[in-house]
Order: structure tokens, then C-alpha cells, then sequence
């Protein structure tokens, strides 16, 4: 089992990294392998829908979204985040998760998703709910804990003192790891769901 950690705070070990430091210590109890990539301090630009992609299998700007890449494709679950701007996700996050999930072709159904908000007051729910929908779009189970994934933190080190937040952070990690295993098995024996052909609908004609 592998689970890669996205850190899209500028700060690299400010409170979003102290919250997803506290889920790696328990995916390191139930031997699930993890990764933190830090990438909220990197000039990541926007998809420009050029669809380059679609023709190369990789975005068409070659920096850390065509790394991170191999090793989402690697992965069985992926957790994202981030801190709250403006009721929103950083936006060097979006810019990296719009091209990140649009420019890779391999199929990413099943593949458990988490994300994880960090805010001094309000905002989270909207920045957790706009992070959620980058799973749901693929067919990503979406790992849940014990309340929505949250943790109060301002300055540097504060979220260390918000304890219920740093329990559903816990709480989050054993029940991902639980339900990545439980995927993995039903996959061996099932595989993954049945697909059919795509049924596209636009309505503009």
C-alpha cells in the first residue's frame, strides 16, 4: 500500500504539513507506505487547455506535475492539502490538481481520496468541498473521518495545539488505510467495476 501527501501550503512545514505529518505517523502503525510532496511554494501555472496532452499522455509544461505524476499512478491513495485563501484552496494548488488530474491518462477509478483543510477560522468547508471534487470526478472513493477534515492553525506550529483537529487527522489515516486494503482485496477477488462506453452530452450544439 502507498499513499502520496500533497503539501499545497507555501509554508513548507507550516500547520497543513504538521496535519499531514500527524496522518503519516499512523499510515507508518498500519505499514502503509507514504509520501509528502511539497509543492505549495513552486510556479505552477494554470491549464491553458491545450489539450497537448491528450497526444503525449503528459502536460505540455514540464515541471513537477509531470513528476508527481508516475507517482500517483503508483499510488492507492492520494491525500490533498491545503490551506484556505479567500473561502479557497491556494491557488498553486489548483493550478497543480487541475493539470495533475486532466493531463494523466491512466484511470484512477478506485483510487482512495482524502483531503485535508487548514484554516486560523473560517472557510474550510467550502475549500474542503472544492478539493473533494477532484475525486469524485474520476470515480475516487473518498476517505472520510471523524468529522469534515480540518485543523485551526495560523502561525507556524499553532495547529499543534487544536487536539480535536489533530485526532480527526488520525482518525482519517487509519480509516484510509482501512478502506485502501479493503479495495485491494475486493480487487483481487471482483476486479474493478464493469465501464461503459462513455455517453457524452453537451449542450451546446
Amino acid at each position: 500500500m502507498k499513499v502520496l501527501l500533497i503539501n499545497g501550503s507555501p509554508r513548507k512545514e507550516g500547520n497543513t504539513y504538521l496535519a499531514l505529518r500527524e496522518m503519516e505517523k499512523i499510515f507508518e502503525q498500519e505499514q502503509v507506505e507514504s509520501e509528502i510532496i511539497h509543492i505549495g511554494n513552486k510556479p505552477i501555472r494554470g491549464c491553458i487547455a491545450c489539450r497537448v496532452c491528450a497526444q503525449k499522455g503528459k502536460c505540455v509544461f514540464d515541471d513537477c506535475v509531470n513528476e508527481i505524476a508516475p507517482k500517483f499512478q503508483e499510488a492507492d491513495g492520494i491525500i490533498i492539502g491545503s490551506p484556505v485563501y479567500y473561502a479557497s484552496a491556494n491557488g498553486t494548488l489548483v493550478s497543480f490538481l487541475d493539470r495533475l488530474f486532466f493531463s494523466t491518462p491512466f484511470d484512477k477509478t478506485m483510487k482512495v481520496g482524502a483531503s485535508v483543510v487548514v484554516a486560523r477560522r473560517g472557510g474550510l468547508s467550502s475549500t474542503f468541498d472544492e478539493l473533494n471534487k477532484y475525486f469524485t470526478i474520476c470515480g475516487m472513493p473518498i476517505a472520510s473521518g471523524q468529522y469534515w477534515n480540518s485543523v485551526h492553525g495560523r502561525e507556524i506550529g499553532e495547529a499543534a495545539e487544536d487536539a480535536e483537529g489533530l485526532q480527526g487527522m488520525r482518525t482519517l489515516a487509519r480509516n484510509m488505510s482501512f478502506l485502501m486494503k479493503a479495495i485491494a482485496l475486493g480487487k483481487e477477488q471482483f476486479g474493478l467495476p464493469k465501464k461503459e462506453e462513455f455517453q457524452r452530452t453537451d449542450f451546446i450544439r
